[in-house]
């Protein structure tokens, strides 16, 4: 059964729209701009026909804007975490992965793998971590730290669309 949102979307203005889908990408409201200037209707009340929209603006932004959004996400378990400095859904989706819960060694390894990755692309290593464990992403950043850049953008923006969709599946369950 599809899952639906308790409003209309088509109904709300752009500035509300905005203010409760700004945040389904990382500190980039430019996407649910530019998904509603496209146009919503009441199939958009649908939360998968929403997400593959908000998608769809994301595949057609620069390659500058994709590396932005990709940036503006935070290091797993990294400093942002530990100070507090996260958005909100950034840290429930890290609390439910246990990375609040490592161990020292695991953060050191964590940073170590975050500065290694950083290094390598020049930016975050991103990962849908709600519903993972900090073995498994841990894993991740093995497995995919020998990738090459263009694997890696890809796999990030992938990774944020995941995201996306679980954050919007979030808002419609509440």
């Amino acid at each position: 059964m599809a899952q639906k949102f308790k409003e209309s979307l088509a109904t709300l203005t752009k500035e509300a729209f905005v203010d409760q889908y700004g945040s389904i990408y990382e500190h980039s409201p430019w996407v649910a701009e530019r998904c509603w200037d496209a146009g919503l209707d009441e199939q958009h009340d649908d939360v998968q026909v929403l997400a593959v929209s908000m998608a769809a603006v994301l595949a057609k932004a620069t390659d500058d804007e994709k590396l932005q959004l990709i940036r503006a996400h935070p290091d797993l378990a990294g400093k942002a975490a530990k100070q507090g400095t996260l958005t909100s859904e950034s840290t429930d989706e890290q609390a439910s992965a246990g990375l609040d819960q490592c161990t020292e060694s695991e953060l050191e390894r964590f940073q170590t793998l975050n500065d290694a990755y950083k290094a390598k692309f020049d930016f975050p290593f991103i990962m849908a971590v709600r519903g993972s464990n900090r073995h498994k992403i841990l894993a991740g950043f093995e497995e995919r730290l020998p990738n090459d850049y263009d694997t890696e953008v890809a796999r990030a923006l992938a990774e944020i669309n995941k995201i996306a969709l679980l954050r919007l599946e979030a808002l419609a369950d509440h």
